[in-house]
């Protein structure tokens, strides 16, 4: 009976818990933010792309 009394007092595995849903919602974060910098860059070398074609077929 005492061992499930200790396991009742013990935050431990709440702590780590916490730091798990940390790191997921970090992890959502830098994906989310990678994706869209990632949409950017595409068109912007997209653009540069279209600019040096056009350049060069003058």
């Amino acid at each position: 009976m005492t061992f499930f009394k200790n396991m009742l007092r013990d935050e431990a595995g709440a702590t780590a818990i916490e730091y798990g849903l940390i790191a997921a919602l970090i992890a959502v974060a830098a994906i989310t933010a990678m994706q869209s910098l990632g949409n950017s860059l595409d068109d912007t070398f997209t653009r540069v792309s279209t600019e040096l074609d056009a350049a060069n077929s003058q």
